[in-house]
């Protein structure tokens, strides 16, 4: 097909017209399913060219990029001998010779699909061609620099590929970095010399900064060992660590401001150095070869970036702009800094100053809080109970450094911090409503709350507590702000299992908190509900609490109609954990709103990512429900239709993060439910189909359940034919037992359940015995691990029990009798301390027992006098062991 003809099909896959739109799409599958057998001579090319064309519109050359990516990973194989070569060779050599060089063409809407395609070719092609694009790279580096920004970009998607990679799978690292590092460092030192940079500049420095992130990331290289390359780059590290942020053209939109250029730069650079400083700025986690170089760091560099951050920091301190992440890089090299002696020596000066004017204004409640407050009090929630807001923002880098200072150098600073929170609790006492200082009133509250731990613990703190309590946190519950009615809340809760000399102080504080579930705004309800959870774990008298139950039980149902909290849950939790079978009349209603969100979750996960905790923490609720009603069978009946829809669609693949929390729910339903229905059946194929797919890891949680179904509902396992369960246990059972590459810790639920199955289905399921045997031998041939080794004679000891002469029949028939009997009556062998040194669980010395005593039940034709006297004296040992064994636990 000629180019002109091919950019029309292109065109019109974007057309408004639905019918032209449809016949491109349909040619372009059509294609793209012929050329899976054959490519046509010159295609690549053409669409290549078309791509790089400025005769065609941008958006047919983006289409035909996209086009041509999902082409090349579909059909450019691995020269694999006798594999059909879809793409001819000349076609290939046209785009491995110019591929690199267009990616400097085209605009960066069209980059990414040509460096994708490069990888794909590039790993397709290792090593062969590799000599070809590195040498492409570092033509592409001694260009101008915006011509060389392609390779930037190429490289940048290499070492980014690699980073995590060790060893051998790194080799192609260790080239891109031998060969263009030296190119790197001369390019970086060029752009630093620019003497008014352009933002085209600050692009190529951070793809630069990127690189070597990328590349150092997991190792550092030895390249980089050499002392004076590595002095070079740290050098022109620092200088743009330290040069200011050009004025010109830095966007006022804090948005934007936030993404510019120069900043990310600022980013980058501080990123690669707190990492150094990781790396070789503790003597205590250096290796061997990277000595010189941590004395060298150490010696030259830590002080001089350690001084910069505080001048960086400054900003923080007279409302000058920094961003948060750049903010946050910085708290954290401070932070790393205090447990080295040397470091916080410089620390020490600025101490006062890091403390209360830096680290305890990002602690505060400030006018970002109060916007998000109002406009979107969800978001804020949200924030506030995100862990991963604490990786990147000021504040958790705040809190991190004032955990560590009290943790590595408390003495000292712990007075001297809460001297400061009781000056600020006395100037907030003595200023008039319009003059108190609340955003400080909150952080002082926020500190006391972080230092619970500490406080509860250490006098003269301690015997203060409760007066504290009740004069600066208990009138915050009537305040009119409520960032102060959620925090009073939030604190109380850190304080509430304290010895309160006044209990009517305790029930002061749980009544406001109570009362704060009803409150008009979002976060307060929040916190208080946080806030409860430590009350009624706290509460001695339930009698107290007991009355208002439903109540509690309501809010905390509307705030997760809401919102989606963890914090909510485990609230739900603390509740049921704490009043058991007193919560039945709560149980059917709390599944069902916990199998709501738990939905909504499932259904946030899919479209954002990140709801997985909350439907974790939904899942662990109910099984606390489950657990604290397993004495009402009746209610398991009402609760097991609300939570099979739910379970039926997380027993895939796409909820793995839940898996072993559904599995546990499963467990509850098969042990407690009067019956195992024939809707809860249904869960079978789901979980054998998930573990011969891509669960083996959760093996040992799925054992429970499955024995549920086979022993409290064995009928329907052995006469149900659609589907045979028997048959998709025994599939499921067989790949287990017979994967030698699987290891043994993986296969010890599968002879634990071939047990199940003989002593469930006795006289039921012969036809089984003799398969399962001979996998249980197999294994046992090959097994190294004495436990796996325990169970699986247990399996044989388990056959002889379901029936004596048609297990040694089979034994028999397969010539291995002597090598079985042989083994165990080895295992049995007793120590001279008169333990066994195997099957030392009571349970395993019962099993052998019932084995073995079913042979002495069987005809003399079966038993000679010696091998009869050998099997009753092994039974008398186990059984005067299994004696001892219990008279201990008894003594116990």
């Amino acid at each position: 097909m000629d180019p002109g003809s091919l950019a029309l099909i292109f065109r019109g896959a974007f057309s408004v017209n639905p019918q032209q739109r449809s016949a491109a799409e349909k040619s372009l599958s059509q294609m793209f399913k012929f050329m899976q057998f054959q490519c046509t001579p010159q295609h690549l090319v053409i669409v290549l060219k078309i791509i790089v064309g400025s005769d065609y519109d941008m958006t047919t050359r983006q289409l035909a990029s996209i086009y041509f990516k999902n082409f090349v990973a579909k059909n450019w194989p691995s020269g694999t001998p006798g594999v059909l070569q879809k793409i001819p060779e000349n076609d290939k050599g046209f785009v491995r010779d110019n591929i690199l060089g267009f990616i400097l063409q085209v605009p960066p809407l069209l980059r990414t699909q040509l460096v994708e395609s490069l990888e794909t070719i590039i790993n397709a092609d290792y090593p062969e061609n590799w000599p070809r694009l590195l040498c492409g790279i570092k033509e592409c580096l001694q260009l101008q620099s915006h011509q060389a920004c392609g390779a930037f970009h190429v490289l940048r998607i290499l070492s980014r590929k690699y980073e995590v990679k060790c060893d051998e799978e790194r080799v192609p690292l260790v080239l891109i970095i031998d060969e263009t590092f030296p190119l790197l460092l001369s390019k970086l030192y060029t752009l630093v010399q620019v003497v008014k940079p352009s933002i085209e500049v600050a692009d190529l420095i951070r793809f630069i900064c990127k690189i070597f992130w990328s590349s150092t990331y997991l190792e550092f290289p030895n390249h980089l060992h050499d002392p004076n390359i590595f002095n070079a780059w740290v050098f022109l590290l620092l200088n743009v660590l330290e040069r200011p942020v050009p004025l010109d053209g830095e966007p006022t939109d804090p948005e934007q401001r936030k993404s510019w250029g120069w900043w990310k730069v600022k980013k980058w650079t501080i990123r690669i150095l707190n990492r150094l400083y990781t790396r070789f700025g503790d003597t205590k986690l250096q290796k061997p070869k990277n000595k010189v170089l941590v004395q060298m760091f150490r010696h030259n560099y830590a002080e001089k970036i350690f001084k910069y951050y505080l001048r960086l920091l400054n900003a923080v301190r007279v409302g000058e702009y920094l961003p948060d992440r750049v903010t946050n890089l910085s708290l954290q090299y401070l932070t790393s800094s205090i447990e080295s002696n040397k470091m916080y020596g410089l620390l020490q000066p600025q101490l006062d100053i890091i403390l209360f004017e830096i680290i305890y204004p990002l602690i505060c409640f400030n006018d970002n809080d109060a916007q998000l407050w109002d406009e979107d009090p969800h978001e804020y929630v949200r924030k506030c109970h995100d862990f991963k807001e604490d990786f990147f923002s000021p504040r958790g880098a705040a809190i991190g450094f004032l955990i560590e200072l009290l943790r590595l150098r408390g003495k000292g600073n712990l007075e001297k911090l809460i001297q400061f929170i009781t000056e600020i609790f006395r100037r907030y006492d003595e200023a008039s409503i319009e003059t108190k200082p609340y955003c400080q009133k909150d952080g002082a509250l926020f500190v006391i709350g972080l230092l619970c731990g500490k406080l509860k613990q250490t006098e003269p703190y301690k015997s203060e507590l409760e007066p504290m309590l009740v004069q600066h946190v208990f009138p915050e519950f009537a305040s009119h702000l409520g960032h102060l009615r959620g925090k009073a809340a939030w604190v109380a809760g850190q304080y509430a299992d304290i010895k309160f000399s006044d209990q009517n102080n305790f029930r002061k504080a749980f009544h406001c908190v109570v009362f704060g579930l009803n409150d008009p705004e979002l976060p307060v309800r929040v916190d208080s509900v946080f806030a409860l959870q430590f009350f009624i774990e706290a509460c001695k008298e339930l009698n107290e609490i007991l009355p208002i139950l439903p109540q509690l039980l309501d809010e905390i149902f509307k705030l997760m109609n809401d919102v989606e909290n963890e914090d909510l849950v485990l609230c739900l939790e603390t509740i049921f954990v704490k009043f058991g079978e007193e919560m039945a009349p709560y149980a059917v209603g709390l599944c069902q709103n916990l199998s709501s969100v738990c939905w909504r979750c499932l259904e946030k996960s899919k479209a954002d990512g990140p709801g997985s905790l909350g439907a974790l923490g939904c899942l662990r609720a109910i099984s606390v429900i489950l657990e604290s009603i397993n004495m009402l069978p009746h209610l398991f009946v009402q609760i097991e239709p609300i939570l099979l829809p739910m379970l039926q669609k997380m027993l895939t693949n796409d909820c793995q993060d839940v898996f072993e929390e559904v599995l546990e729910i499963v467990s509850l339903l098969t042990a407690f439910s009067p019956i195992i229905s024939l809707e809860l059946w249904s869960l079978w194929p789901m979980m054998v189909e998930a573990l011969r797919d891509w669960a083996m890891d959760f093996f040992g949680d799925a054992l429970v359940p499955l024995n549920n179904y086979i022993s409290r509902s064995s009928e329907h396992f052995l006469t149900c034919r659609g589907p045979d369960y028997q048959l998709s246990l025994w599939s499921i059972l067989s790949s287990t037992m017979l994967d030698n590459s699987l290891p043994d810790g993986f296969a010890e639920s599968a002879p634990k359940l071939i047990q199940v199955v003989f002593q469930n289905c006795k006289g039921q399921v012969d036809q089984w015995v003799e398969p399962y045997l001979m996998i249980t031998i197999a294994r046992l041939r090959q097994t190294r691990k004495p436990y796996l080794k325990c169970l699986l004679i247990q399996v044989i000891a388990g056959a002889l029990y379901y029936d004596a002469s048609l297990t040694l029949t089979t034994l028999q028939k397969h010539n291995v009798a002597t090598e079985v009997f042989n083994l165990w009556f080895q295992m049995l062998q007793v120590k001279s301390s008169g333990v066994h040194s195997n099957f030392r669980r009571k349970r395993e010395k019962k099993v052998c027992c019932l084995g073995l005593t079913s042979i002495l039940a069987l005809s003399e034709a079966w038993l000679s006098e010696e091998a009869f006297g050998v099997v009753l004296k092994a039974i008398i040992e186990l059984l005067v062991t299994y004696k001892d064994q219990v008279a201990v636990c008894f003594s116990l």
